[in-house]
């Protein structure tokens, strides 16, 4: 997902804030600043038309239905072909003052460009450069996986990382906030080539994307990705990073190979004692503690995933458990280690929280280790 440029406002971070404070990175001030930046690269552009156009129903859109509306209404108060368009906006995009708010222009480039193949992937490459094209491009994907992709294996070995990681972000299968890609998703082998060619790629903004692009595929075809790190398996830290980050879902889970992969022993020999979650009850916005002892009961030393679960309480009164990444930790034979973590309970665009008993559970290596609880109370 999109990171944030240097000096700009966080946007699509990887600890999601509340909705309505994503929502108003598009607001009326906003609205106002690319009117005014549109009549400096385009003379006579109707900046009042704009903003009234613009500002239309826009409590009631979300974030990307205000990202898509702004860059429908650029195209209505243009009124220009798109080569031209494309000029316009290329100048406009420095002038923004929001990587977010970027995002209009692929967006418009994806709408508007189907016909114009060759401008449009050009139009992409310069756009991602000031926050990201990885929505835009699927619509291109989607349309002509092929020749897309064609494109994008170039793109991963271009000289800029914005481009090199849109190469990796745009083809994700199950990119957040974006349609999927069913190509990918039924056989990965179709990005196989492009993935290769970032797995040790110099920039972590990049890895980043190689690591979760991986991490999707897991979720649909787990020993491709195992038998495709196999294969990467090198001296280089920048590989060795991705095979970490990109086997964390099968690692939260306990998979034998992808533990192994990271050099983690196997089913942990240990025991846990003073394991305890507090406070008993809490409100929302505030925070859980949890606390214990890991002990080793193994003759040799034991290299240790650990992780926590929390069973979240679903508004039909049951629970789906959503696990977090703690710790790893290299236990020496009969050795002994503190383990603590605080996690706050709070409201994400992601995840609704309702009142009820939460279940508490420490992993390690996968397995369930230690349980306890909390309540959440009003």
């Amino acid at each position: 997902m999109l990171a944030a440029h240097a000096n700009q406002e966080p946007t699509m971070p990887d600890t999601p804030q509340s909705a309505p404070a994503l929502k108003e990175i598009f607001n009326m001030a906003r609205i106002e600043h690319i009117a005014e930046q549109m009549a400096a690269v385009l003379p006579g552009f109707d900046q009042q038309r704009f903003i009234a156009l613009a500002g239309e129903g826009l409590e009631q859109r979300s974030i990307m239905q205000r990202m898509a509306h702004i860059a429908d209404c650029l195209h209505t108060v243009m009124g220009l072909e798109f080569a031209p368009a494309i000029e316009v906006l290329t100048a406009l995009a420095p002038r923004l003052n929001s990587s977010f708010v970027t995002l209009s222009l692929p967006h418009y480039v994806a709408t508007h460009g189907q016909a114009h193949f060759e401008l449009a992937m050009q139009a992409l490459a310069h756009f991602t450069t000031f926050g990201s094209a990885e929505f835009a491009i699927r619509a291109f994907l989607l349309a002509d996986f092929e020749r897309t992709l064609a494109v994008m294996e170039g793109w991963a070995l271009s000289d800029n990382e914005h481009v090199r990681r849109l190469a990796s972000e745009g083809s994700r299968p199950r990119l957040p906030w974006a349609a999927r890609l069913p190509q990918v998703q039924h056989n990965p082998d179709r990005v196989r080539g492009l993935l290769g060619k970032l797995k040790a790629d110099p920039s972590l903004y990049v890895r980043k994307s190689v690591a979760n692009h991986l991490n999707d595929i897991t979720k649909d075809h787990p020993e491709w990705v195992l038998d495709t790190l196999h294969t990467w398996q090198s001296e280089n830290p920048h590989t060795r990073w991705v095979t970490r980050h990109a086997l964390r879902s099968l690692i939260k889970q306990g998979h034998p190979r992808a533990l192994a992969m990271i050099g983690a022993s196997g089913a942990p020999q240990l025991q846990v004692e003073n394991f305890s979650i507090t406070p008993a009850q809490l409100k929302l916005g505030e925070a859980m503690q949890l606390s214990c002892t890991v002990i080793s009961t193994a003759a040799s030393a034991q290299q240790l995933v650990v992780d926590y679960a929390i069973d979240f309480v679903k508004s039909n009164g049951q629970a789906s458990a959503k696990v977090f990444k703690l710790k790893n930790l290299a236990l020496p034979a009969l050795g002994q280690a503190n383990i603590q973590r605080s996690q706050h309970i709070r409201e994400l665009t992601t995840r609704k929280h309702y009142l009820g008993v939460h279940r508490v559970h420490l992993l390690v290596n996968g397995e369930r280790v230690a349980s306890g609880q909390f309540e959440l109370i009003g």
